[in-house]
């Protein structure tokens, strides 16, 4: 499409996000939440919907809500009625759907994203509130019939609602990657879209640069990824431009994903909320939710990831890089934390965080709780740095490797066994020096007629004579005095 025809558009998206909730038993009975058990296992009278069943509500699920909630600066009400949605797939056992109509767990508030500028921009929060989810109709296993597995019917979900804020696909990538890590940090969902525990909706529209009546809304479903997310608007922005370009209407409807052509295909009409017969739920009593049930969640929240941000770039001085680099994940973040109890060398303890210690993780394919080397080995390598006896080179190369395989020795001790640990005595290295001049004289006579690039070469023959093991500032220092005699 021609930039001058993308560029008369703006782009209107909103995207409706279901967090499976990290609960040991279902939203409303207690039947077990597991993931990849046996098809049809984790079910029983009240999850198939049976006459005579009742519902009662998982606590834990509220708890959860209120984390969220607090999180994003939502305010959390104190009464909340639950309803019934019908409708009727073959993976919904009792026709209807238990979750909140009217009075929402959790309203307004926001999550902040980086723009495609850099700059920090506040997506609104329209709602939180609490749900079952439906079982999982099963198309690709059976070449003539589709198959159903209720395990995950009654799971419990929170569906989160933006606001229409984002303006581009790219903003629906940062929010929907804001929105997992948020649940990861509070331990509410596992965030894995793969597995479905983390779903996506998004609502896009597009309207005429200065119009504000909204365009035509197109809800496009089955995304399996952020990265598809972000694939499946893009196509959906260009092929809503091109229908209304081209002279057409768009219908409100309801399109599916195809991963694999990279387009949209409709599936239906938009249903309106009156389809769904929206009722109370009448064997659920209100919920209320006290200020000091809110006080004690509130207690127990962990730091998040964006309070981290802020504090690792003014505190510690660390670059906006680092620093988001550091909180992508809270395992790492944790590590870096705890990290710091023995080091305050803030952006040394960075470097072999985001260093050394992630690429031994990527190269095993285990995460940070497998890692052999305990956070105090580390800050006692720092400080073998930090106080000159070994350089950062020997220790990546020469220590960190013997700190992987033994729980025994410290760094200290193996530098030592290993004869590793760096000469600052001036004498020492002078005579180093001198071997070096001694050895390499046209590369002297190059240096003193104007090749002050030679440097490096000098330094490079300095460590490799004296085996690493002359101290790099003190031997740096000496040898530019040394080479303008």
């Amino acid at each position: 499409m021609e930039s001058a025809i993308r560029e008369k558009y703006e782009v209107v998206i909103g995207l409706e996000v279901h967090a499976q909730m990290l609960t040991k038993s279902k939203a409303y009975s207690n039947d077990v939440n597991e993931y990849g058990a046996s098809p049809n296992s984790n079910v029983s009278a009240i999850t198939l919907g049976h006459p005579g069943t009742l519902p009662k509500m998982n606590k834990k699920t509220i708890e959860y809500a209120i984390k969220l909630g607090l999180a994003c600066g939502c305010e959390i009400a104190e009464k909340q009625y639950f309803a019934r949605k019908n409708y009727f797939y073959p993976d919904l056992p009792k026709g209807y759907q238990i979750t909140q109509d009217k009075t929402p767990i959790c309203t307004g508030g926001q999550i902040w994203i980086k723009s495609e500028n850099g700059t920090e921009k506040s997506i609104g929060i329209t709602r939180i509130h609490m749900e079952e989810d439906a079982g999982k109709s099963i198309h690709d296993v059976d070449v003539f019939d589709t198959l159903v597995d209720l395990n995950r019917a009654g799971v419990p979900l929170l569906e989160i609602v933006s606001e229409p804020d984002l303006r581009s696909s790219q903003d629906a990538y940062s929010y929907l990657t804001e929105v997992r890590k948020l649940v990861r940090y509070l331990d509410i969902c596992d965030g894995n879209m793969e597995e479905g525990s983390l779903r996506c909706d998004a609502n896009v529209s597009v309207r005429l640069i200065g119009q504000e009546v909204f365009g035509t809304k197109v809800e496009v479903k089955n995304m399996n990824s952020i990265r598809n997310v972000q694939r499946a608007i893009e196509f959906e922005i260009i092929r809503q431009i091109e229908v209304l370009e081209n002279g057409g209407e768009l219908a409100q409807e309801t399109r599916s994903f195809d991963a694999l052509k990279g387009i949209t295909i409709s599936m239906r009409t938009k249903e309106a909320a009156n389809d769904y017969r929206y009722f109370p739920e009448p064997d659920l009593q209100p919920l209320v939710v006290s200020p000091s049930q809110i006080a004690l969640v509130k207690h127990e929240m962990p730091a998040l990831p964006r309070e981290l941000l802020q504090k690792y770039t003014s505190q510690y001085g660390l670059t906006d890089y680092d620093a988001t680099n550091l909180t992508d994940n809270k395992a790492i973040a944790s590590f870096y934390e705890s990290l710091l109890v023995y080091t305050a060398n803030y952006k040394a303890a960075a470097n072999w965080v985001m260093g050394d210690v992630k690429s031994y993780l990527n190269e095993n394919g285990v995460d940070i709780t497998s890692f052999p080397i305990d956070v105090k080995r580390i800050a006692q390598l720092i400080a073998l740095i930090d106080e000159g006896k070994v350089s950062y080179s020997i220790a990546s190369q020469r220590i960190f490797p013997e700190l992987l395989i033994s729980n025994d020795l410290s760094p200290i001790e193996i530098a030592e066994k290993l004869n590793l640990v760096q000469d600052s005595d001036e004498g020492t290295i002078l005579a180093f020096i001198q071997q070096v001049i001694d050895e390499n004289p046209s590369e002297v006579n190059r240096y003193k007629n104007g090749e002050k690039q030679l440097t490096g070469f000098f330094m490079g023959q300095l460590m490799k004579v004296s085996k690493g093991k002359a101290d790099p500032k003190s031997a740096n220092s000496l040898l530019r005095s040394k080479l303008e005699e």
